[in-house]
């Protein structure tokens, strides 16, 4: 099955909010075939970062929606941004 890269910007809800906590706990809590391929942390402005995360997932009808329900209901996160979604390179 075709795997999909979803490139995600999360903001947090506060400055203080620990974004490696909202790394681990979305590892923990994504649906089955889901995965954190990667994430950056990129500077926004006075102390703010947002998270940037790439996810893995499988090329079938609702796995976009679960995602999505899963990152906004993680705790600690405001706000995301579907910034891309492309087939993984070689799969």
């Amino acid at each position: 099955m075709t795997r999909l890269v979803a490139r995600i910007k999360l903001l947090p809800t506060d400055v203080d909010v620990n974004l490696d906590g909202i790394v681990e706990k979305l590892r923990t809590s994504l649906p089955n075939g889901m995965q954190i391929k990667n994430s950056v942390k990129e500077p926004i402005a006075f102390g703010l970062y947002a998270l940037i995360v790439d996810f893995l997932l499988e090329d079938r009808e609702g796995q976009m929606d679960k995602l999505e329900n899963t990152v906004k209901g993680t705790e600690g996160v405001s706000e995301i941004e579907i910034m891309n979604l492309s087939r993984q390179a070689g799969g």
